[in-house]
């Protein structure tokens, strides 16, 4: 006897909705589409192509697969000799593959990358991050690092005109082998100790000159993340201070530079990328800069690495979103669509405005980075804002996915789903790169500083508000006037900054309705908890099916 088909009316008989999936993430996407809609039409294509991978069933499972088959490490070959190799899933060096092609370690450094965005090279990698994210976070932090490492190496031209060829290459190649042999090279890095954590100041790692240039560390790394890289950057104490040192995995004649890894850490999110405790002694390293210079070359490649912390919560954030507006479209719940529950409407805009507001902010601060070197005021706000953004985008992201997940309910609840992927991801974000704490403390650095640099952007802030600028440059400055006398309220001022930073972007780039919402729910409002306190002078239907356009 036949059985009988199951088809997509089936499934709709059973109020079961489709699967987000094969929906281009790019062209569903109004605001993202804005903020690139000055890029060529070349790169709009790309994007457009991106858009379209990260939501296929193919992209789809490589993610899943590359999570799912985490990372193996083999200490020991079977003669009792040291190997020190992590193995990776296929699906790993899949995802690697095709986004080392899209550029995403590189294409900052390289003016070939995208000619006819000139000046625009952060901008456009953001964008193309930002989408990758959507897919799978786990394999984009080595590829964070590679881009973000040629900064540090910038301090020893020599280093740099060695390696940066290889960092430039799109040719992704896995192989066990000297960085020089290789078609392409990965850079990790290892900052943080047991005795220290953030602390960087209390690292114990020593490093002796061996010659000009040349040293020999020893010591331990309590975090280094991707150890399969070709190489990593570390700080080491000198006797002259902490300096900061690309230490090769590898040396020339294929053996071990004395990198051995005691374990990979078992962690909550990041599973498809491998982050080990390492030991080392007579492992060689190139100082990068000034012997006691290490904290501040080192803090040019973190700087670079925050952005794209703010980057990928913002992409996981649509994401969840995405996924959980999809749902409410498609099941019916007491009589009506789930979209149409007026609560419901609600909590579903009230994400909207955060994720929009996030997004706004990651790519604002992009621009600032390409327009930094010709312009004061990107430059107050690069140095600036970059804490406040990563603060921000980073600490929302876990609340926002959990709502998301709990607007699909039981069935947000499972593994199948790409959500409960980006659910254990989100901390992350927060945590690498410097915590909430270190973030703030680091906004009171400049504010000790460098007073001028906040009175430039609180400027720019104030234009773009329009005529809720005054008011609200008014209560940051008070903010930071309690900061000074009070380091504990740092957290008042940082959070205060995004808000209001987040609401200007969005008038500056036309989303008044949007950033009105926004800016009175967040800034004027009172103390709120959760999602969907928005008012009836909002019409949450509006801010869903704006940035949330349903599909035709």
């Amino acid at each position: 006897m036949t059985q009988p088909t199951r088809t997509d009316d089936t499934f709709a008989e059973l109020n079961q909705p489709s699967l987000w999936s094969g929906i281009n993430a790019y062209r569903s996407d109004p605001l993202i589409v804005d903020l690139t809609s000055g890029l060529p039409r070349s790169t709009r294509e790309d994007l457009e192509q991106m858009g379209r991978y990260v939501t296929s069933h193919e992209a789809q499972e490589l993610a899943r697969m590359a999570n799912q088959g985490a990372p193996q490490l083999r200490t020991h070959g079977p003669r009792g000799e040291r190997l020190d190799v992590v193995e990776f899933h296929p699906a790993w060096h899949a995802l690697m593959r095709r986004s080392m092609s899209s550029g995403l370690h590189s294409s900052i450094w390289d003016p070939q990358a995208d000619p006819e965005a000139k000046g625009q090279s952060h901008k456009v990698r953001a964008a193309r991050f930002y989408l990758t994210a959507q897919l799978e976070c786990g394999h984009l932090c080595p590829l964070t690092m590679t881009s973000a490492a040629v900064a540090a190496m910038m301090a020893s031209p020599a280093v740099q005109k060695d390696w940066a060829p290889k960092i430039l290459s799109r040719k992704y190649d896995s192989s066990n082998k000297p960085a020089m042999q290789k078609s392409a090279v990965t850079i990790g890095m290892g900052m943080t100790e047991k005795q220290g954590g953030t602390d960087v100041r209390a690292n114990k790692t020593t490093a002796d000159k061996v010659s000009d240039g040349i040293y020999r560390l020893s010591g331990h790394k309590w975090f280094m993340s991707a150890p399969m890289s070709d190489a990593f950057i570390m700080l080491a104490q000198t006797k002259d201070g902490m300096g900061c040192f690309l230490v090769p995995r590898l040396l020339e004649d294929g053996s071990a530079n004395g990198l051995q890894f005691q374990r990979l850490k078992d962690k909550l999110g990041n599973r498809s990328n491998a982050s080990s405790e390492v030991e080392f002694s007579d492992t060689f390293g190139f100082l990068l800069g000034a012997p006691d210079g290490g904290i501040r070359t080192i803090l040019d490649m973190v700087t670079l690495t925050r952005l794209d912390c703010a980057l990928a919560s913002a992409g996981i954030m649509r994401a969840s979103l995405a996924e959980a507006v999809h749902h409410a479209r498609g099941r019916s719940v007491f009589g009506k669509m789930l979209v149409h529950q007026p609560i419901m409407t609600r909590v579903l805009a009230d994400m909207a405005l955060d994720v929009a507001a996030a997004t706004a902010l990651a790519f604002r601060l992009a621009e600032a980075f390409d327009r930094a070197s010709s312009s004061s005021e990107d430059a107050a706000y690069a140095r600036v804002m970059t804490p406040v953004a990563k603060y921000w985008c980073c600490k929302i992201a876990p609340a926002l996915i959990y709502e998301a997940m709990e607007c699909i309910g039981g069935s947000g609840y499972i593994e199948e789903r790409p959500i409960a992927r980006h659910y254990r991801e989100a901390p992350v974000n927060a945590i690498w790169e410097g915590s909430g704490n270190v973030m703030a403390l680091d906004v009171l650095r400049v504010l000790n500083r460098g007073r001028d640099l906040f009175e430039t952007v609180f400027a720019g802030l104030a234009r773009d508000l329009g005529p809720a600028g005054k008011k609200t440059i008014d209560v940051l400055r008070a903010a930071m006037a309690l900061c000074e006398q009070d380091e504990g309220a740092a957290r008042l001022l940082i959070e205060q900054m995004a808000l209001a930073a987040g609401a200007a972007e969005l008038y500056r780039l036309g989303a008044g309705k949007i950033a009105d919402a926004f800016i009175e729910t967040r800034l004027a409002g009172g103390w709120r908890a959760t999602y969907g306190m928005l008012d009836a002078r909002f019409d949450a239907s509006y801010i869903v099916d704006l940035l949330y356009p349903p599909a035709t």
